[in-house]
């Protein structure tokens, strides 16, 4: 390990976690980020310590009792969120999961009007009646987060259909775990996309666990080849790597957007921490310690870090500049949080129902 490696390993997270069978030799070196410019793959690092940080305090904020309702963290998984966000355009759209803080902040979610969503307060994204699970920004492309397992798959379906019946070139991204692959509103879903050649980009974060039961026990074969019957081609990539990641969605955007229909990407990977935070006082102990430590190996940030520092892109100077700023904007988001109010009670019915288009129907004598 070179000086800059020990260096660079000691301003990791104490608290780094570990990941399922890899799909290449956590030695070897990863895919080269070197055919974009500089300073976008320091942007893609960024990201990924912006991520690693907000999801660092969620969890310490869920253990102080400060956050409302159930929190799923992203922590060890940034390399899917970063690598396939920026492959995206700032008009594409994404849909995401239980677990989609890393995919809305990649799409551009600013931490501060997050943070205030999670603390359930008006500044948030959703006035605070959305919270981590129900987070949507149509601006910004988020057609939202979403509680139910597979829930946003049909979604994004339907979005790239409205691309298509429009004749637009974007492209959406949807956004499901590897307990999701198994629903069958995904096969329903593949099923349209193929017939209707929708520019949809089906990506599968299989972290390896089905909430406390590992995939394997539950899905047969690899979720990347079921598409195959339907003319849908899939790839699995290493999703501790984001510049293979990043190249996997730019190939399939490329199909997408030359009218060419839909792709299935497979990104293998790996959740830090528990299903939700708090399961440790009901889930026990399910995964072997040896497994995390393994994965805990393959920390995505780090690889990336010392990919870039290696071709002369970062170096130390720089890598602690970017932590440490990302490190204050997180300490005033929680502030911003804190500081913005509750909504009124009196909102609580509001924006239940689409604003009204009234009519004169009434029909003459």
């Amino acid at each position: 390990m070179t000086s800059k490696d020990k260096q660079l390993s000691d301003t990791l997270p104490a608290e780094a976690e570990v990941v399922p069978e890899p799909v290449s030799d956590p030695t070897e070196p990863g895919v080269s980020a070197a055919s974009w410019p500089p300073d976008e793959q320091r942007h893609m690092l960024r990201m990924m310590i912006r991520i690693r940080r907000f999801e660092e305090r969620l969890a310490l904020l869920f253990k102080r009792g400060e956050l409302p309702g159930f929190v799923h963290l992203y922590l060890g998984e940034e390399a899917v969120a970063v690598g396939v966000c920026s492959a995206l355009r700032a008009d594409d759209r994404i849909t995401s999961t239980h677990r989609g803080h890393g995919h809305v902040i990649a799409k551009g979610a600013g931490v501060e009007r997050m943070m205030a969503e999670l603390f359930g307060r008006v500044d948030g994204y959703c006035r605070g009646k959305g919270g981590s699970m129900h987070i949507v920004d149509f601006s910004l492309g988020i057609m939202g987060t979403n509680g139910i397992v597979g829930g946003g798959i049909p979604i994004g379906t339907g979005s790239a259909w409205g691309d298509k019946q429009l004749g637009r070139d974007n492209v959406t991204v949807v956004f499901f775990g590897d307990g999701a692959s198994n629903q069958g509103v995904f096969f329903e879903s593949m099923n349209l996309a193929a017939i209707w050649e929708l520019p949809v980009i089906f990506v599968c974060e299989n972290n390896g666990y089905t909430e406390w039961t590992a995939t394997e026990k539950l899905t047969a074969g690899h979720i990347a080849d079921r598409g195959i019957p339907m003319g849908i081609p899939g790839v699995q990539v290493d999703g501790n790597d984001v510049a293979a990641v990043r190249l996997a969605v730019e190939s399939a955007t490329d199909r997408a957007r030359a009218g060419e229909g839909p792709s299935l990407i497979e990104a293998r990977t790996y959740r830090w921490h528990g299903h939700n935070e708090g399961e440790e006082a009901f889930a026990g102990s399910y995964r072997p310690d040896e497994e995390q430590a393994h994965w805990r190996q393959r920390e995505p940030i780090g690889a990336f870090a010392r990919q870039l520092m290696q071709a002369g892109v970062l170096d130390q100077a720089r890598w602690d500049s970017i932590d440490a700023e990302e490190t204050v904007a997180i300490d005033n988001a929680v502030a911003f949080g804190k500081a913005s109010p509750f909504p009124d009670p009196e909102e609580a019915l509001e924006h239940l129902f689409a604003p009204s288009t009234t009519t004169d129907r009434s029909v003459s004598a």
